[in-house]
């Protein structure tokens, strides 16, 4: 059994209430270890730690931090195959898929942030005819909570605290308790790498709990929060009142637009990928799918048969296109998605099964799933199902689609398949998103700012716009 330690001040600790949580891998269905629900006491405790850090660390020079968090980066590169394993025996997803992605991104982005603040720059205003100079300092917040979810676990947790501890603040982060495996892990690292105590402090828990506490915490300063919109609800409405920063980046039902003039075999295996990957458990795979009407049945009859070609099975199989979903519960919402097709009389044209694998026939596997639905007011066009469903349907006209691309509650991102340059930018200064790939799907660039609109989310993330985030702005005015 593998127990999980809270990493507070540089040490490996038991919950203060000796509360745990049994983590289960999703290949087998199998308990496998443990996890603290931490209370308000232990997250009082890492609120110290991190107090005491903060002003060391915000004052420590940025060549300092840049080494220390490019030292990370290479140790997470030294031990790849190390976290990719622990990746993939907690979250579900294949071995090769947190190789290739998960782990390599994770120490992208310490490296990313730890050169990116040696370029972060404040500004200087001359003010002529007044002989006075403003310019403006960008300090660190303080103490400020980073929450993460369990469908890209260390990339997506990583994402947070990089830039957070690059700006000279010190953070209280909490995983999701459904992945807690690989931040654990990266306590270790931040040690080896030289870390100071306090400046990053790991605490585990249930989100009602744990999390709560972070946000209700009268002198944590900062959430930023990468999970569900309903969550994201409830930290808004217990945050705001108190003016802490929020960052919030939740829900997607993002659109994939397909016109017949595309590149039409890049546009097809890049679709199967932006449907499935990860087990469709990315805020930003494309769920709905909308084809110009006139190669509709082309592209039903052939995104059908890759789909169906894809592999189901255990993460550990090379082969594994399709790996295990998170967790018991999930799977069951996945399932119940399905059921609500049938029951409205939509069409399923492949998958919709839950798949039993020999020797893990209590693994949470399920069939990569299409399905042809009459109209975009649907609830399963309408409704966030995080996992390995997509819908399909035709549309006429350039208006048409964009009416249904739009005609839902979320913003986080679409992708747009056409040749047309004049198409393109109408489409995209129309497309009400945060994030607009075109002829092509997750190619990113750290530099650029990531996040969405309506209920997606609120602040971006990513480059220069995590730092604003994790920094407070003061003018100062001099008359000379």
């Amino acid at each position: 059994m593998l127990t999980i330690k809270n990493f507070i001040n540089g040490e490996f600790e038991n919950p203060i209430s000796n509360d745990w949580i049994d983590n289960y891998c999703p290949a087998n269905g199998e308990i496998y270890g443990q996890t603290p629900n931490s209370s308000k006491a232990d997250i009082e405790q890492a609120y110290q730690a991190a107090k005491k850090a903060f002003p060391n660390w915000s004052q420590t020079t940025l060549e300092e931090r840049s080494k220390i968090l490019i030292r990370i980066s290479e140790l997470l590169e030294a031990n790849l195959q190390y976290f990719a394993e622990a990746e993939s025996k907690d979250n579900g997803k294949p071995i090769h898929l947190a190789k290739s992605v998960d782990i390599p991104r994770a120490a992208s982005n310490f490296r990313f942030f730890g050169n990116a603040i040696t370029q972060f720059s404040s500004e200087s205003h001359e003010t002529v005819g007044k002989d006075a100079l403003n310019f403006t300092l960008r300090q660190p917040i303080g103490v400020v909570g980073c929450i993460s979810p369990w469908n890209l676990p260390l990339y997506l947790f990583t994402w947070k605290i990089a830039p957070a501890i690059a700006a000279g603040n010190c953070v209280i982060a909490k995983p999701s308790e459904i992945t807690p495996v690989t931040a654990f892990l990266l306590g270790d690292i931040c040690l080896q790498a030289g870390l100071p105590n306090g400046v990053l402090n790991i605490v585990h828990g249930l989100g009602n709990s744990t999390g709560q506490a972070i946000i209700e915490h009268p002198d944590i300063k900062a959430i930023s929060f990468t999970g569900g919109t309903k969550t994201g609800v409830n930290i808004a409405r217990v945050a705001a009142p108190m003016f802490k920063k929020l960052s919030l980046e939740l829900g997607g039902k993002n659109p994939n637009i397909i016109f017949a003039d595309c590149d039409y075999d890049d546009m097809l295996e890049t679709t199967v990928r932006s449907s499935f990957a990860n087990q469709g458990q990315i805020c930003l795979c494309g769920s709905r799918i909308f084809i110009e009407a006139s190669i509709y049945d082309t592209f039903k009859n052939d995104f059908v048969k890759k789909v169906k070609a894809l592999k189901v099975g255990h993460p550990s199989n090379s082969k594994t296109d399709i790996g295990a979903l998170v967790s018991k519960g999930h799977l069951e919402k996945v399932k119940s998605y399905v059921n609500i097709a049938e029951n409205e009389g939509e069409r399923i044209i492949c998958g919709g099964k839950t798949v039993s694998i020999e020797d893990y026939k209590n693994g949470y596997y399920f069939e990569p799933t299409v399905i042809e639905v009459p109209n975009n007011e649907c609830r399963l066009n309408q409704e966030e199902i995080f996992g390995p469903v997509v819908t399909i349907m035709p549309f006429n006209t350039e208006e048409e689609v964009l009416q249904m691309a739009n005609d839902v509650k979320y913003g986080l991102s679409a992708t747009l398949w056409t040749n047309s340059l004049k198409r393109t930018m109408h489409m995209t200064t129309n497309i009400q998103a945060g994030i607009i790939w075109v002829n092509t799907w997750m190619l990113r660039d750290l530099r650029t700012p990531f996040g969405g609109i309506k209920a997606s989310g609120i602040g971006r993330e990513g480059g220069f716009e995590a730092f604003r985030f994790f920094t407070e702005t003061k003018n100062v005015c001099i008359k000379y």
